[in-house]
Protein backbone atom coordinates (compact mmCIF):
# COMPACT_ATOMS: atom_id res chain seq x y z
CA UNK A 1 0.00 0.00 0.00
CA UNK A 2 1.35 3.28 -0.71
CA UNK A 3 0.46 6.72 -0.79
CA UNK A 4 2.65 9.48 -1.96
CA UNK A 5 1.91 13.19 -1.91
CA UNK A 6 5.52 14.40 -2.82
CA UNK A 7 6.94 15.31 -6.23
CA UNK A 8 9.98 13.76 -7.74
CA UNK A 9 12.84 16.18 -6.79
CA UNK A 10 13.68 16.64 -10.68
CA UNK A 11 10.03 17.35 -11.51
CA UNK A 12 10.06 19.59 -8.58
CA UNK A 13 13.68 21.52 -9.99
CA UNK A 14 11.27 22.28 -12.86
CA UNK A 15 8.18 23.79 -11.07
CA UNK A 16 10.22 26.01 -9.21
CA UNK A 17 12.04 27.18 -12.60
CA UNK A 18 8.48 27.69 -13.77
CA UNK A 19 6.88 29.53 -10.48
CA UNK A 20 9.91 31.88 -10.26
CA UNK A 21 9.99 32.43 -14.73
CA UNK A 22 5.71 32.97 -14.36
CA UNK A 23 6.18 35.53 -11.05
CA UNK A 24 8.87 37.55 -12.98
CA UNK A 25 9.07 37.12 -16.69
CA UNK A 26 4.57 36.28 -17.78
CA UNK A 27 2.66 37.57 -15.40
CA UNK A 28 3.70 41.47 -16.02
CA UNK A 29 2.45 40.87 -19.73
CA UNK A 30 -0.70 40.84 -18.10
CA UNK A 31 -0.57 44.54 -17.41
CA UNK A 32 1.66 45.49 -19.89
CA UNK A 33 -0.53 43.38 -23.01
CA UNK A 34 -3.92 42.50 -21.14
CA UNK A 35 -6.47 40.48 -23.28
CA UNK A 36 -3.97 40.22 -26.19
CA UNK A 37 -3.31 36.28 -25.69
CA UNK A 38 -5.30 35.46 -28.40
CA UNK A 39 -4.26 37.97 -30.60
CA UNK A 40 -1.84 36.82 -33.57
CA UNK A 41 1.57 38.22 -32.66
CA UNK A 42 2.70 41.35 -33.79
CA UNK A 43 6.41 41.18 -35.26
CA UNK A 44 6.99 43.61 -32.39
CA UNK A 45 5.77 41.39 -29.50
CA UNK A 46 7.19 38.52 -31.49
CA UNK A 47 10.25 39.32 -30.54
CA UNK A 48 9.20 39.69 -26.70
CA UNK A 49 7.21 36.30 -26.66
CA UNK A 50 9.03 33.96 -28.85
CA UNK A 51 11.81 33.88 -26.66
CA UNK A 52 10.35 33.59 -23.80
CA UNK A 53 8.35 30.16 -25.60
CA UNK A 54 11.97 29.11 -25.82
CA UNK A 55 13.10 29.43 -22.35
CA UNK A 56 9.99 26.89 -21.49
CA UNK A 57 11.08 24.52 -24.12
CA UNK A 58 14.51 24.63 -23.39
CA UNK A 59 13.05 23.53 -19.87
CA UNK A 60 11.35 21.06 -21.31
CA UNK A 61 7.80 22.48 -20.43
CA UNK A 62 6.41 22.93 -23.36
CA UNK A 63 2.87 21.48 -24.27
CA UNK A 64 2.94 18.88 -21.37
CA UNK A 65 -0.88 17.98 -22.42
CA UNK A 66 0.67 15.69 -24.87
CA UNK A 67 2.39 12.85 -25.37
CA UNK A 68 5.91 12.98 -27.27
CA UNK A 69 4.94 11.17 -29.99
CA UNK A 70 2.65 13.88 -30.85
CA UNK A 71 5.06 17.15 -29.79
CA UNK A 72 4.29 17.41 -26.24
CA UNK A 73 6.55 16.45 -23.27
CA UNK A 74 4.07 12.90 -22.19
CA UNK A 75 4.25 13.85 -18.57
CA UNK A 76 0.52 12.86 -17.57
CA UNK A 77 -2.03 14.89 -16.33
CA UNK A 78 -0.42 14.79 -12.40
CA UNK A 79 2.36 16.60 -13.76
CA UNK A 80 0.52 19.02 -15.82
CA UNK A 81 -1.80 19.57 -12.56
CA UNK A 82 1.26 20.52 -11.03
CA UNK A 83 2.38 22.64 -13.15
CA UNK A 84 -0.99 24.30 -14.09
CA UNK A 85 -1.85 25.37 -10.60
CA UNK A 86 1.48 28.09 -11.05
CA UNK A 87 0.10 29.05 -14.81
CA UNK A 88 -3.15 29.77 -13.19
CA UNK A 89 -1.56 33.00 -11.91
CA UNK A 90 -1.46 34.40 -15.71
CA UNK A 91 -3.67 34.66 -18.11
CA UNK A 92 -0.75 34.83 -20.61
CA UNK A 93 1.47 31.75 -19.15
CA UNK A 94 -0.88 28.90 -20.52
CA UNK A 95 0.32 30.54 -24.03
CA UNK A 96 3.70 30.80 -22.87
CA UNK A 97 3.74 27.11 -22.11
CA UNK A 98 1.85 26.06 -24.74
CA UNK A 99 -1.15 24.65 -22.91
CA UNK A 100 -3.79 27.00 -23.52
CA UNK A 101 -7.52 26.41 -23.25
CA UNK A 102 -9.28 26.13 -25.60
CA UNK A 103 -6.47 24.66 -27.92
CA UNK A 104 -5.18 22.38 -25.06
CA UNK A 105 -8.84 20.16 -25.88
CA UNK A 106 -8.83 21.13 -29.62
CA UNK A 107 -5.55 19.64 -30.07
CA UNK A 108 -6.10 16.44 -27.88
CA UNK A 109 -9.34 15.30 -29.75
CA UNK A 110 -7.25 15.80 -33.22
CA UNK A 111 -4.58 14.12 -31.93
CA UNK A 112 -7.02 11.00 -30.91
CA UNK A 113 -9.24 11.19 -34.18
CA UNK A 114 -7.44 13.45 -36.62
CA UNK A 115 -5.60 11.38 -39.92
CA UNK A 116 -2.40 11.78 -40.41
CA UNK A 117 -3.27 15.07 -42.95
CA UNK A 118 -5.63 16.92 -40.44
CA UNK A 119 -2.44 16.45 -37.71
CA UNK A 120 0.16 17.88 -39.94
CA UNK A 121 -1.89 20.52 -41.33
CA UNK A 122 -4.17 21.50 -37.47
CA UNK A 123 -2.06 19.38 -34.45
CA UNK A 124 1.42 20.73 -35.67
CA UNK A 125 0.83 24.54 -36.01
CA UNK A 126 -1.54 24.44 -32.77
CA UNK A 127 1.97 22.68 -31.05
CA UNK A 128 4.14 25.27 -32.29
CA UNK A 129 1.90 28.19 -30.67
CA UNK A 130 1.30 29.21 -34.44
CA UNK A 131 -2.47 28.78 -34.54
CA UNK A 132 -5.18 29.05 -32.61
CA UNK A 133 -8.28 27.42 -33.03
CA UNK A 134 -12.56 27.73 -31.81
CA UNK A 135 -14.57 24.96 -30.86
CA UNK A 136 -18.18 25.36 -32.30
CA UNK A 137 -20.63 23.74 -30.62
CA UNK A 138 -23.11 25.28 -28.41
CA UNK A 139 -26.54 26.69 -30.40
CA UNK A 140 -28.79 30.24 -29.28
CA UNK A 141 -31.44 28.10 -28.72
CA UNK A 142 -29.99 24.95 -27.53
CA UNK A 143 -27.10 25.85 -25.02
CA UNK A 144 -25.01 23.08 -24.55
CA UNK A 145 -27.62 20.32 -25.21
CA UNK A 146 -27.58 17.81 -28.09
CA UNK A 147 -30.87 17.36 -28.70
CA UNK A 148 -31.81 20.69 -29.85
CA UNK A 149 -29.30 21.54 -32.29
CA UNK A 150 -30.01 22.86 -35.61
CA UNK A 151 -27.39 23.14 -37.41
CA UNK A 152 -26.87 20.51 -39.76
CA UNK A 153 -24.32 19.70 -42.66
CA UNK A 154 -25.72 16.98 -45.86
CA UNK A 155 -23.61 16.01 -48.54
CA UNK A 156 -23.70 17.20 -51.83
CA UNK A 157 -20.74 15.46 -54.80
CA UNK A 158 -17.80 15.51 -52.89
CA UNK A 159 -18.74 18.11 -50.11
CA UNK A 160 -20.40 18.67 -47.00
CA UNK A 161 -22.34 21.70 -47.13
CA UNK A 162 -22.95 23.69 -43.22
CA UNK A 163 -26.10 25.39 -42.48
CA UNK A 164 -27.06 27.51 -39.30
CA UNK A 165 -26.11 29.31 -36.15
CA UNK A 166 -23.39 28.70 -33.40
CA UNK A 167 -22.97 30.88 -29.86
CA UNK A 168 -20.32 31.59 -27.76
CA UNK A 169 -17.59 30.33 -29.97
CA UNK A 170 -14.65 31.36 -28.25
CA UNK A 171 -12.05 33.46 -29.67
CA UNK A 172 -13.33 32.79 -33.14
CA UNK A 173 -12.30 36.26 -34.14
CA UNK A 174 -8.88 35.77 -33.85
CA UNK A 175 -9.05 31.58 -34.80
CA UNK A 176 -7.45 29.95 -37.65
CA UNK A 177 -10.12 27.25 -37.58
CA UNK A 178 -13.56 25.50 -35.98
CA UNK A 179 -13.96 22.46 -34.97
CA UNK A 180 -18.21 22.65 -35.74
CA UNK A 181 -20.27 20.06 -34.32
CA UNK A 182 -23.35 19.99 -36.78
CA UNK A 183 -26.39 17.17 -36.90
CA UNK A 184 -25.89 15.27 -40.10
CA UNK A 185 -28.26 12.49 -39.76
CA UNK A 186 -31.13 13.57 -37.95
CA UNK A 187 -33.31 10.64 -38.70
CA UNK A 188 -30.99 9.05 -35.32
CA UNK A 189 -30.55 9.89 -32.27
CA UNK A 190 -28.82 13.12 -31.73
CA UNK A 191 -26.10 10.86 -29.78
CA UNK A 192 -25.27 8.97 -33.12
CA UNK A 193 -26.17 11.63 -35.79
CA UNK A 194 -23.87 14.21 -35.29
CA UNK A 195 -20.61 14.82 -36.98
CA UNK A 196 -17.92 17.17 -36.60
CA UNK A 197 -15.77 18.85 -38.93
CA UNK A 198 -12.21 21.18 -39.31
CA UNK A 199 -13.35 24.27 -41.05
CA UNK A 200 -10.35 27.00 -41.82
CA UNK A 201 -12.19 30.48 -40.74
CA UNK A 202 -11.67 32.05 -44.31
CA UNK A 203 -14.06 29.16 -45.59
CA UNK A 204 -16.91 31.40 -47.32
CA UNK A 205 -19.93 31.33 -45.88
CA UNK A 206 -18.70 32.25 -42.13
CA UNK A 207 -20.39 35.24 -40.78
CA UNK A 208 -19.44 36.12 -37.38
CA UNK A 209 -22.77 38.36 -36.75
CA UNK A 210 -20.95 40.21 -33.49
CA UNK A 211 -18.36 39.30 -30.70
CA UNK A 212 -19.82 38.57 -27.36
CA UNK A 213 -17.96 40.02 -24.34
CA UNK A 214 -18.09 38.86 -20.69
CA UNK A 215 -19.51 40.91 -17.90
CA UNK A 216 -17.95 44.55 -18.01
CA UNK A 217 -16.18 44.28 -21.53
CA UNK A 218 -17.90 46.88 -23.74
CA UNK A 219 -20.52 45.69 -26.03
CA UNK A 220 -19.32 44.32 -30.10
CA UNK A 221 -15.72 43.24 -28.31
CA UNK A 222 -15.88 40.43 -26.98
CA UNK A 223 -13.74 36.57 -27.72
CA UNK A 224 -17.10 35.06 -27.95
CA UNK A 225 -18.64 34.35 -31.29
CA UNK A 226 -22.35 34.67 -32.79
CA UNK A 227 -21.61 32.68 -35.76
CA UNK A 228 -24.04 31.96 -38.84
CA UNK A 229 -22.77 29.13 -41.35
CA UNK A 230 -24.10 29.85 -44.28
CA UNK A 231 -23.67 26.97 -47.37
CA UNK A 232 -20.57 26.65 -45.64
CA UNK A 233 -18.72 24.03 -48.67
CA UNK A 234 -15.98 21.47 -46.99
CA UNK A 235 -14.62 18.69 -48.39
CA UNK A 236 -15.00 14.83 -47.42
CA UNK A 237 -11.51 15.06 -45.87
CA UNK A 238 -12.48 17.82 -43.71
CA UNK A 239 -14.42 15.09 -41.50
CA UNK A 240 -13.22 14.92 -37.67
CA UNK A 241 -13.45 11.09 -36.88
CA UNK A 242 -15.97 9.82 -38.39
CA UNK A 243 -19.52 10.45 -39.41
CA UNK A 244 -21.98 10.19 -36.41
CA UNK A 245 -19.10 10.19 -34.13
CA UNK A 246 -19.28 14.10 -32.86
CA UNK A 247 -20.74 13.09 -29.22
CA UNK A 248 -17.95 10.39 -28.71
CA UNK A 249 -15.21 13.03 -29.83
CA UNK A 250 -17.04 15.92 -27.47
CA UNK A 251 -16.68 13.48 -24.30
CA UNK A 252 -12.89 13.39 -25.11
CA UNK A 253 -12.42 16.74 -25.28
CA UNK A 254 -15.13 18.10 -22.47
CA UNK A 255 -13.48 15.81 -20.18
CA UNK A 256 -10.09 16.90 -20.91
CA UNK A 257 -11.03 20.15 -20.87
CA UNK A 258 -12.81 20.15 -17.07
CA UNK A 259 -9.95 18.97 -15.52
CA UNK A 260 -7.68 21.81 -16.55
CA UNK A 261 -9.77 24.14 -15.73
CA UNK A 262 -9.66 22.67 -12.43
CA UNK A 263 -6.19 22.90 -12.89
CA UNK A 264 -5.53 26.13 -13.26
CA UNK A 265 -8.32 27.68 -11.12
CA UNK A 266 -6.32 26.05 -8.07
CA UNK A 267 -3.42 28.66 -9.07
CA UNK A 268 -6.07 31.36 -9.30
CA UNK A 269 -7.20 30.90 -6.39
CA UNK A 270 -4.25 30.40 -4.06
CA UNK A 271 -3.26 33.54 -5.89
CA UNK A 272 -6.32 35.39 -4.30
CA UNK A 273 -5.54 33.34 -1.08
CA UNK A 274 -2.32 35.19 -1.02
CA UNK A 275 -3.40 38.29 -1.38
CA UNK A 276 -6.35 37.72 1.53
CA UNK A 277 -2.80 37.48 3.77
CA UNK A 278 -0.84 40.35 2.51
CA UNK A 279 -3.83 42.22 3.30
CA UNK A 280 -4.78 41.13 6.62
CA UNK A 281 -1.19 41.15 7.44
CA UNK A 282 -0.83 44.85 6.56
CA UNK A 283 -4.20 46.70 7.56
CA UNK A 284 -5.09 47.90 10.86
CA UNK A 285 -8.39 48.94 12.20
CA UNK A 286 -9.89 49.42 15.60
CA UNK A 287 -6.71 49.07 17.43
CA UNK A 288 -5.65 45.85 15.80
CA UNK A 289 -4.91 44.07 12.65
CA UNK A 290 -6.95 42.57 10.42
CA UNK A 291 -5.23 39.31 11.08
CA UNK A 292 -6.55 39.80 14.48
CA UNK A 293 -10.26 39.36 13.87
CA UNK A 294 -11.80 36.63 14.56
CA UNK A 295 -13.90 37.31 11.46
CA UNK A 296 -11.17 37.54 8.80
CA UNK A 297 -9.49 34.75 10.84
CA UNK A 298 -12.44 32.56 9.88
CA UNK A 299 -11.86 34.20 6.21
CA UNK A 300 -8.82 32.55 5.79
CA UNK A 301 -9.56 29.29 7.46
CA UNK A 302 -12.63 28.83 5.25
CA UNK A 303 -10.68 29.80 2.03
CA UNK A 304 -7.68 27.63 2.90
CA UNK A 305 -9.91 24.68 3.76
CA UNK A 306 -11.50 25.11 0.80
CA UNK A 307 -8.55 25.37 -1.27
CA UNK A 308 -6.69 22.31 0.47
CA UNK A 309 -10.01 20.37 -0.61
CA UNK A 310 -10.51 20.93 -4.10
CA UNK A 311 -6.17 20.62 -5.14
CA UNK A 312 -6.75 17.20 -3.55
CA UNK A 313 -9.66 16.08 -5.11
CA UNK A 314 -7.80 17.50 -8.50
CA UNK A 315 -4.54 15.50 -7.91
CA UNK A 316 -6.50 12.69 -7.19
CA UNK A 317 -8.86 12.77 -10.65
CA UNK A 318 -5.48 13.11 -12.74
CA UNK A 319 -4.39 10.13 -11.05
CA UNK A 320 -7.20 8.49 -11.81
CA UNK A 321 -6.68 9.50 -15.64
CA UNK A 322 -3.03 8.58 -16.09
CA UNK A 323 -3.64 5.53 -14.60
CA UNK A 324 -6.85 4.38 -16.30
CA UNK A 325 -6.27 5.99 -19.32
CA UNK A 326 -9.79 6.36 -20.35
CA UNK A 327 -11.84 9.82 -19.24
CA UNK A 328 -15.34 8.00 -19.12
CA UNK A 329 -14.42 5.88 -16.44
CA UNK A 330 -13.41 9.07 -14.48
CA UNK A 331 -16.39 10.95 -15.92
CA UNK A 332 -18.25 11.17 -12.58
CA UNK A 333 -15.10 12.53 -10.40
CA UNK A 334 -14.42 14.89 -13.39
CA UNK A 335 -17.95 16.45 -13.11
CA UNK A 336 -17.65 16.57 -9.77
CA UNK A 337 -14.67 18.52 -10.06
CA UNK A 338 -16.33 20.55 -12.39
CA UNK A 339 -19.73 21.02 -9.81
CA UNK A 340 -17.73 22.30 -6.84
CA UNK A 341 -14.81 24.69 -8.76
CA UNK A 342 -17.18 27.65 -9.28
CA UNK A 343 -18.22 28.20 -5.57
CA UNK A 344 -14.32 27.58 -4.57
CA UNK A 345 -13.14 30.28 -6.66
CA UNK A 346 -16.60 32.61 -5.91
CA UNK A 347 -15.86 32.22 -2.42
CA UNK A 348 -12.55 32.57 -2.25
CA UNK A 349 -12.06 35.48 -4.58
CA UNK A 350 -15.32 37.59 -2.46
CA UNK A 351 -13.60 36.90 1.31
CA UNK A 352 -10.64 38.73 -0.64
CA UNK A 353 -12.70 41.65 -1.91
CA UNK A 354 -14.40 41.96 1.22
CA UNK A 355 -11.19 42.04 3.10
CA UNK A 356 -9.34 44.37 1.14
CA UNK A 357 -13.03 46.99 1.63
CA UNK A 358 -13.15 49.60 -0.87
CA UNK A 359 -10.49 48.72 -2.93
CA UNK A 360 -11.39 45.66 -3.02
CA UNK A 361 -14.58 46.49 -5.41
CA UNK A 362 -12.48 48.68 -7.52
CA UNK A 363 -10.88 47.91 -11.05
CA UNK A 364 -7.87 48.54 -9.36
CA UNK A 365 -7.73 44.63 -7.79
CA UNK A 366 -8.25 41.78 -9.34
CA UNK A 367 -11.22 40.24 -7.49
CA UNK A 368 -13.96 40.97 -9.52
CA UNK A 369 -12.97 39.40 -12.28
CA UNK A 370 -12.08 36.05 -10.63
CA UNK A 371 -16.17 36.54 -9.66
CA UNK A 372 -16.85 36.88 -12.62
CA UNK A 373 -14.85 33.95 -13.91
CA UNK A 374 -16.61 31.74 -11.67
CA UNK A 375 -20.06 32.52 -12.77
CA UNK A 376 -18.53 32.02 -16.46
CA UNK A 377 -16.82 28.60 -15.05
CA UNK A 378 -20.49 27.49 -13.57
CA UNK A 379 -21.57 27.06 -17.47
CA UNK A 380 -18.04 26.37 -19.31
CA UNK A 381 -18.23 22.83 -20.52
CA UNK A 382 -21.64 22.18 -19.48
CA UNK A 383 -23.69 23.80 -16.85
CA UNK A 384 -22.98 23.09 -12.84
CA UNK A 385 -26.94 21.31 -12.58
CA UNK A 386 -26.18 19.14 -15.32
CA UNK A 387 -23.03 17.70 -13.92
CA UNK A 388 -25.18 17.74 -10.73
CA UNK A 389 -27.46 15.18 -12.53
CA UNK A 390 -25.02 13.22 -14.08
CA UNK A 391 -22.54 12.77 -10.73
CA UNK A 392 -25.80 11.85 -8.88
CA UNK A 393 -27.10 8.98 -11.22
CA UNK A 394 -23.74 7.28 -11.31
CA UNK A 395 -23.43 7.48 -7.87
CA UNK A 396 -26.66 5.70 -7.47
CA UNK A 397 -25.91 3.32 -9.66
CA UNK A 398 -24.04 1.76 -6.49
CA UNK A 399 -27.14 1.05 -4.40
CA UNK A 400 -30.66 -0.23 -4.63
CA UNK A 401 -33.70 -0.22 -2.95
CA UNK A 402 -35.03 -1.36 0.29
CA UNK A 403 -36.69 -4.87 0.12
CA UNK A 404 -39.05 -4.01 3.58
CA UNK A 405 -41.30 -1.04 4.35
CA UNK A 406 -38.51 0.57 6.59
CA UNK A 407 -34.71 1.25 5.96
CA UNK A 408 -32.32 -0.89 6.73
CA UNK A 409 -30.62 1.12 9.12
CA UNK A 410 -33.97 0.91 10.76
CA UNK A 411 -32.81 1.27 14.68
CA UNK A 412 -35.50 -1.39 15.89
CA UNK A 413 -34.87 -3.96 13.34
CA UNK A 414 -30.94 -3.80 13.92
CA UNK A 415 -31.63 -4.15 17.61
CA UNK A 416 -33.64 -7.21 17.26
CA UNK A 417 -30.90 -8.77 14.78
CA UNK A 418 -28.18 -7.83 17.28
CA UNK A 419 -30.25 -9.92 20.35
CA UNK A 420 -30.85 -12.73 18.15
CA UNK A 421 -27.11 -12.73 16.97
CA UNK A 422 -25.83 -12.39 20.69
CA UNK A 423 -28.73 -13.95 22.43
CA UNK A 424 -26.84 -16.58 24.72
CA UNK A 425 -24.43 -13.89 25.36
CA UNK A 426 -27.48 -11.41 26.62
CA UNK A 427 -28.63 -14.34 28.42
CA UNK A 428 -25.48 -14.60 30.26
CA UNK A 429 -25.35 -10.97 30.97
CA UNK A 430 -28.74 -10.77 32.32
CA UNK A 431 -28.39 -13.79 34.28
CA UNK A 432 -25.21 -12.76 36.38
CA UNK A 433 -26.91 -8.82 37.36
Amino acid sequence: MAWDFETDPEYQKKLDWADEFVRNEVEPLDLAFPDLQFVPLTETRRRLIDPLKQQVRDQGLWATHLGADLGGQGFGQQKLALLNEILGRSSWAPIIFGCQAPDTGNAEIIAHYGTPEQKERYLQPLLDGEMFSSYSMTEPQGGADPTQFTCSAHKEGGEWIINGWKYFSSNARTASFFIVMVVTNPDVSAYRGMSMFLVPSDTPGINIVRNVGLAGEPLGDGMHALIHYEDVRVPESALLGGEGQAFAIAQTRLGGGRIHHAMRTIGQAQRLLDMTCERALSRTTAGSKLAEKQFVQGFIADSYAQLLQFRLLVMYIAWEIDKYQDYKRVRKDIAVAKIVMPTILHDIAWRAMQIHGALGTTNEMPFFKSINGAAVMGLADGPTEVHKVTVAKQVLRDYKPTDGMWPTEWIPAKLEAAQAKYAEFLEHEVGNQ
